[in-house]
């Protein structure tokens, strides 16, 4: 599980970049395909859901 909850970790940092980046483009108009927040967010509810399972099966 902690491997898990290291990659959700990982896809919630690369979110966060992808998400800045995003909000300092010089076309701030133009239209995104991917919603960076809600894919942190659920990365990090991710990491909290799987780190609590394994402390929970040790």
């Amino acid at each position: 599980m902690f491997w898990a909850a290291g990659a959700a970790v990982l896809l919630a940092l690369a979110a966060g970049i992808a998400d800045r980046r995003r909000r300092l483009r010089a076309d701030p108009d133009r239209v995104g395909f991917v919603d960076w927040r809600t894919v942190q967010m659920a990365a990090l509810l991710a990491t909290i859901l799987l780190v609590s399972i394994g402390l929970h099966t040790r």
